[in-house]
């Protein structure tokens, strides 16, 4: 076993030198940044304000908007300041905070898009029940039951990978990884119980949430090919955006787990490129939903048209 260390810090080593390209970087993020926090709070003021929203679709879209705002925050701020900087190394407290976040942005995210994938089942298969089954109390309850949700399975992640004696504090990426905190373990008979409970919360996170999506949209595909086109048309109409999103937010977890814990495929990818994939869940989600949402969906158009100032969005 190698000598174990008290690390009051990590480096982060995902950061190359790229010379003054740095502040083009940064001015990138940082307009992504201010980007996806303004669109995120618009769609949540609009959705908050107009009455004729609060229904579970918008209501479970609201949730997803402020889980946006939840994720992006817990990667971006760090990695501008990190980009401009010469030392990148964080505390072990910060690292193990930044790890919570964005391993619980992902477990809500998926656990959103699972519950809005039933939620539109349930109105196109069972229109005449759905409101009877989506009550307001139940929305209430299914929204906060999914964060909480996510918060108790992380932090017991969290305490596992706490409790472990470290031989490293190297790496490589530009944020806090879990799985390459766990891989710096002196032991790797210290980390049995880490995997085991891992391997567990994919299933949890991951495989149930689309386990449902796809039940979901099985049934929903059932009912299509039965109907009219007005049907149809109506149906492709809710649930592309969500697709989309699903589509985009699965592809970037796969990025993610991809290099993570597989050093070869990634290994002749250029360090930029390499640097903007493992981050692409928490960048382009974030952006991608308030735009597929407030464009695709009719209802928020107008309501953005009604509340925002004229000339602030734009007209179709």
């Amino acid at each position: 076993m190698e000598n174990s260390t008290q690390f009051t810090s990590f480096m982060q080593t995902g950061y190359s030198d790229s010379g003054h390209l740095k502040y083009f970087y940064f001015i990138i993020l940082t307009v992504l940044y201010i980007s996806i926090v303004f669109a995120n709070t618009v769609l949540i003021v609009v959705i908050c304000m107009e009455r004729s929203l609060h229904e579970p679709m918008y209501l479970f879209l609201c949730s997803l908007f402020l889980n946006e705002l939840y994720g992006s925050t817990a990667l971006f701020p760090a990695l501008m300041i990190h980009l401009v900087s010469d030392a990148h190394s964080v505390s072990t407290v910060y690292c193990y905070l930044q790890m919570f976040c964005l391993y619980t942005y992902g477990s809500i995210e998926f656990t959103n898009l699972a519950v809005m994938s039933y939620d539109r089942y349930l109105a196109i298969c069972y229109p005449l029940q759905y409101n009877v089954v989506m009550t307001p109390n139940r929305v209430c309850i299914l929204v906060c039951v999914k964060w909480l949700y996510s918060f108790v399975k992380f932090i017991i992640t969290l305490s596992l990978t706490i409790r472990l004696k470290l031989c490293g504090n190297l790496i490589d990426k530009v944020y806090c990884d879990n799985f390459l905190v766990v891989k710096l373990a002196c032991s790797t008979s210290d980390t049995t119980v880490n995997n085991i409970y891992g391997l567990y919360g994919v299933v949890l996170s991951v495989a149930v949430p689309l386990i449902t999506i796809l039940f979901s949209y099985i049934k929903i595909l059932t009912v299509c090919l039965k109907s009219s086109i007005e049907t149809r048309q109506k149906a492709f109409g809710t649930c592309s955006p969500h697709l989309a999103s699903l589509l985009n937010f699965s592809f970037g977890c796969f990025l993610n787990l991809l290099q993570s814990r597989f050093d070869r495929p990634m290994r002749n990818v250029p360090t930029v490129l390499h640097t903007m994939l493992s981050v692409y869940f928490a960048m382009c989600q974030p952006l991608l939903n308030p735009i597929v949402y407030g464009v695709r969906m009719a209802k928020i158009r107008q309501a953005c048209k009604n509340i925002l100032p004229v000339g602030l969005y734009p007209k179709t």
